[in-house]
């Protein structure tokens, strides 16, 4: 048994249950374990009225079975393009304090993301001379020439201080070897639980869902933004001939739902599958009633939702970026294509949809794939275990 604080500001709560779930399940799988573990959800200062005044009444402490999320709160100063490297002031001066009155000093400190966690919880482990583990999902590496010099700054101390730098992907773990020392750096990837996904019950839930059972359903899971590739397909929807293909979008949030929606209603397909707000229950049988996951993301590390497709025995469809080809065997477990290319997009899709069958094939060869790989949760929560433990004896 050891004892680990994990800071995670993205993390799901009472407001926003489905947000950076995948934080979430990492530290749900690891609590599981013979460890302890305490997490801090730092929140910004809320008003009790105006947009953001739900967050006035989240709850200090919440509940996630495994261990409780605490939230205290710091100033997270908007717009975050002139200000995020203040943000970053704000936790470094507010949590730490928190953790000191409320916890006991634990063996590890494990930040979900190098920035603002990571960076926030320094001072800490300067103090008592912690271990201080940072990840990385993808995002922040991938925009690191984008950020002011305050953030890149930020993120530079962080990582040099850091005792390891967990990546979810050998991509992002070159990334992060350019701007440390390539020895702290290691691949650390996330997964999915294929137990989870009902798949026997693929035709039952279709039925359910109202699609037609033998139409092929294609299957799109992400933020409704224009890095997930959203441009391209407002494009493409209109254009596509496929009398044997649904579609399904599935989101949480994105400034281009609408203009999503408006392109749905001048294609074929019907505006009836398009979701905010999916559970991951209903997410798992969107995933098990699926034939193809559609990605064609500009920039990622390794997403989820491939991880989900694969438990799934779901073909992917998906950009050649990031760490994605690290998890998509290329016209075996599913197709990549380069980014931002609408014709290529529209070609392999139709390609795809005409052949049911090799969509199938792929679906279970890439299913195999990650239970070969271990790309579980429980698969994750050792690899987490073993790093931690070995910096602690």
């Amino acid at each position: 048994m050891y004892d680990v604080i994990a800071s995670a500001v993205n993390h799901p709560d009472a407001i926003r249950p489905y947000r950076s779930l995948f934080n979430h399940r990492s530290l749900d799988a690891l609590a599981s374990t013979d460890t302890s573990i305490r997490v801090v959800s730092p929140r910004p200062f809320a008003p009790p009225f105006g947009p953001y005044s739900d967050y006035f009444s989240l709850p200090d402490v919440e509940d996630w079975g495994n261990y409780v999320a605490h939230h205290p709160r710091f100033l997270y100063l908007l717009p975050k393009r002139f200000f995020y490297g203040l943000s970053g002031e704000s936790f470094s001066k507010r949590v730490p304090k928190y953790v000191e009155r409320r916890f006991e000093v634990p063996d590890v400190v494990h930040a979900c993301h190098i920035y603002l966690d990571g960076y926030g919880m320094l001072p800490y482990c300067r103090k008592y001379d912690l271990p201080l583990f940072v990840v990385s999902h993808g995002k922040l590496l991938n925009t690191f020439d984008e950020q002011p010099w305050s953030v890149q700054s930020k993120i530079r101390e962080t990582l040099d201080e850091a005792t390891g730098v967990l990546c979810v992907s050998d991509a992002l773990a070159e990334k992060a070897s350019s701007l440390t020392n390539p020895s702290k750096v290691s691949t650390v990837p996330i997964g999915a639980d294929p137990s989870k996904f009902p798949t026997e019950k693929k035709q039952e839930i279709r039925r359910e869902l109202g699609l037609t059972e033998d139409k092929v359903v294609v299957l799109f899971v992400g933020s409704f933004v224009e890095r997930k590739g959203m441009k391209e397909l407002i494009e493409l929807l209109p254009q596509l001939d496929l009398p044997n293909a649904e579609f399904a979008f599935v989101g949480h949030g994105g400034d281009m739902k609408q203009e999503l929606r408006e392109a749905i209603s001048r294609s074929r397909f019907s505006t009836e599958y398009l979701f905010t707000g999916v559970s991951s229950e209903m997410l798992r049988q969107w995933f098990a009633a699926a034939d193809l996951l559609l990605l064609p993301s500009h920039a990622e590390g390794r997403p989820t939702v491939i991880y989900e497709a694969m438990a799934s025995e779901t073909a992917v469809l998906a950009s050649d970026v990031g760490g994605v080809p690290e998890q998509v065997a290329d016209n075996e477990t599913g197709v990549l294509l380069p980014p931002g290319d609408i014709n290529t997009i529209k070609s392999a899709l139709t390609s795809l949809v005409d052949d049911p069958k090799r969509l199938a094939r792929m679906g279970r060869r890439g299913h195999k794939r990650l239970v070969e790989n271990g790309w579980t949760w429980s698969g994750h929560a050792q690899r987490v275990r073993e790093i931690h433990t070995d910096a602690i004896r």
